[in-house]
C-alpha cells in the first residue's frame, strides 16, 4: 500500500515572527523556514507503517517555492520517505486550491491513505484535509493520536472534546495528525546524504489544471498588542476592589 504524505513549508517555529512594516503580512525575507511540525508527525507514521510492512511506498508532495527541494522534502526523505513530488509556485496558496491540487495528486498516485498534519502552525486553518476528503469522497479521521491498519481499512483513535473517539474507516482513507500520535524522529546526517539521491518529480500548478486564483484578501496584519505593566496590591481588600472596578469581581 502506498501512503501520500503532503507537507508544507513554513516559518520555523523558533523563530519569532515580523510583521511586514505596510502590514501586508509576515516578513519572511532571510528568516529559517521548515516543515510544519504536525506534518513531521505525519511523516513519521507513515515511514513507522512501512517499518510495520503495513506499506509498500511513503511518497511526500508539498505545493511552495523552489527552496522547498532543498529544505523541507529533503527532510521528509532523510527521514524515510522514498520519492517527493514539488508542484512549484511563488504565490501564496489557499488551503481550497491546495486540496485540490492534492485531489489531482492522489488521482495520479493512487495511494491507499493520505496523512497530513491537521494544520499547519503559519495560519492554523485546520481545513486542507476537510476539504481534500470532501473533494476525493474519502473516509476520514482528524485529529488522530493512534493509528493501526488492519485488513482493508484503518481504525483512528480521535482527540475530541472530553475524550477519545475510535473510528473504523474503508481504505482509501485520509487521517489528519494531531501532537499525540508520535515523537518524529531527527533527520541524521547519514540520512540527509542517502536522501539526495532519492527522486523528486518537479510539477507545476499549471500541470494539474487547478484554479488557485485567492478567494480570500487580507486587509491587514498586526502584531499583538504588548502587554501592560502590571499593579501591585497591598491587600486582599484592595485586590477585590480594583477586580470589581474591573468588572471582573462582584
Amino acid at each position: 500500500m502506498k501512503v501520500l504524505v503532503p507537507v508544507k513549508r513554513v516559518l520555523d517555529y523558533n523563530v519569532k515572527p515580523r510583521v511586514k512594516a505596510d502590514g501586508t503580512g509576515v516578513d519572511l525575507a532571510n528568516v529559517k523556514m521548515s516543515m510544519n511540525p504536525f506534518d513531521e508527525i505525519a511523516i513519521e507514521e507513515a515511514v513507522r507503517l512501512k517499518e510495520k510492512g503495513a506499506a509498500t511506498e511513503v511518497v511526500v508532495v508539498t505545493i511552495g517555492v523552489a527552496k522547498a527541494e532543498s529544505d523541507v522534502l529533503l527532510t521528509a526523505r532523510a527521514m524515510g520517505a522514498d520519492r517527493a513530488i514539488l508542484i512549484q509556485t511563488d504565490d501564496e496558496v489557499e488551503p481550497l486550491a491546495v486540496a485540490k491540487l492534492l485531489a489531482k495528486v492522489a488521482e495520479e498516485e493512487q495511494p491507499g491513505l493520505i496523512i497530513l498534519g491537521k494544520q499547519a502552525i503559519d495560519d492554523d486553518s485546520n481545513q486542507t484535509g476537510q476539504m481534500l476528503g470532501a473533494l476525493l469522497g474519502w473516509p476520514q479521521g482528524t485529529f488522530a493520536s493512534k493509528v493501526e491498519l488492519g485488513g482493508q481499512g484503518v481504525q483512528v483513535t480521535r482527540e475530541v472534546d472530553g475524550g477519545l473517539e475510535t473510528v473504523d474507516l474503508k481504505l482509501p482513507a485520509i487521517v489528519t495528525t494531531d501532537l499525540r500520535l508520535n515523537e518524529p524522529r531527527y533527520a541524521t546526517l547519514p540520512n540527509i546524504m542517502k536522501a539526495k539521491s532519492k527522486p523528486v518529480a518537479k510539477k507545476t500548478v499549471a500541470d494539474y489544471g487547478v484554479d488557485v486564483a485567492p478567494r480570500l484578501k487580507t486587509l491587514k496584519v498586526v502584531e499583538p498588542a504588548k502587554r501592560s505593566a502590571g499593579v501591585k496590591v497591598g491587600s486582599v481588600d484592595e485586590l477585590v476592589e480594583k477586580l470589581k472596578a474591573l468588572g471582573v469581581a462582584k
